[in-house]
């Protein structure tokens, strides 16, 4: 894996970083629970993405 694909990981994962503060945010502003169950549905999404970057970091620097 080449430096410019691990800095493209990097900024992924801080992406998604974003995006878990960002749907945890909201997710404590709404009252109505159907809501909050779709949002906690991404908050999932997003650290799976995350965890699944993670791993590709991880494995590359394995090898």
């Amino acid at each position: 894996m080449t430096q410019k694909d691990l800095l493209y990981l990097e900024d992924a994962i801080g992406h998604e970083d974003n995006l878990i503060d960002i749907w945890e945010y909201y997710q404590e502003l709404l009252s109505a629970q159907e809501l909050k169950n779709l949002v906690k549905k991404q908050i999932k999404k997003h650290q799976e993405l995350k965890a699944n970057l993670l791993k590709v970091m991880e494995d590359t620097a394995n090898e």
